[in-house]
């Protein structure tokens, strides 16, 4: 039976959010945002450890531990991450690997910058991996009417039937994954999602829906919304 393991690459510094903290340090209903995002996986039980990628500054000072809650008890400890998020993500697989994970095993990577995931989306997505050997993901239909546009003017319409936005975690086997990220680096192609590199070797992952909630932190006014989930799901 394939076991399943957690990594959250945890290496940018948030750009786009802008200020000196990067943004998965960011304060969050008393704790940091990638506390937030680490806890699912720590406290469930289908996970056989979840594995941390930090910069190496940020290793080297040892600030993560605080990270940690009382049910830690799958926490691996942590490695450097590499210059983009697919280098992160590579390293952290590799480590799992020297941690005793088999390439047959799954890993689920999931954004830092994500602290709303709800419980419910994490069993939906583990539940699906049995009749899911392409992989899975978690996303959401489009909603929103798409333009395409020429400089600032919109000149058509996208049709969105068929369009999914992808959030995290996204599963897949770990020796694939990581044979699909090195093929891309050789290549110099471009990475934006794990999926995207498993589609480029002619994966179909499958589609699991969640939730808009699962929102990324990626501007400044996206830290009080998800202050605002947390809350109302703490009421």
């Amino acid at each position: 039976m394939e076991q399943v393991w957690a990594l959250i690459p945890a290496g940018g510094r948030g750009q786009r959010f802008g200020g000196a903290v990067a943004k998965q340090y960011l304060q969050l209903r008393g704790r940091p945002v990638l506390a937030h995002a680490l806890q699912p996986f720590l406290t469930e039980p289908r996970i056989r450890g979840v594995q941390l990628v930090l910069p190496g500054a940020d290793l080297a000072t040892g600030a993560w531990r605080e990270l940690l809650g009382p049910q830690s008890r799958s926490f691996l400890p942590p490695v450097v991450g590499g210059a983009q998020r697919q280098d992160s993500v590579r390293h952290g697989l590799r480590a799992l690997l020297e941690q005793g994970a088999l390439p047959q095993d799954w890993v689920l990577v999931h954004d830092a910058a994500r602290p709303c995931l709800q419980r419910g989306d994490l069993h939906v997505l583990l539940d699906t991996l049995p009749r899911a050997p392409q992989g899975a993901l978690l996303a959401l239909p489009v909603a929103d009417t798409l333009k395409r546009a020429e400089g600032e003017h919109a000149v058509a319409t996208v049709e969105r039937r068929h369009l999914w936005r992808a959030l995290t975690p996204q599963a897949f086997p770990l020796g694939a994954l990581l044979e699909a990220l090195d093929d891309a680096e050789q290549q110099g192609a471009p990475v934006t999602d794990e999926a995207s590199a498993m589609e480029r070797r002619g994966w179909r992952p499958l589609l699991v829906q969640g939730h808009a909630d699962n929102l990324k932190i990626t501007y400044p006014e996206d830290l009080p919304l998800a202050e605002a989930i947390l809350a109302a799901r703490e009421s």
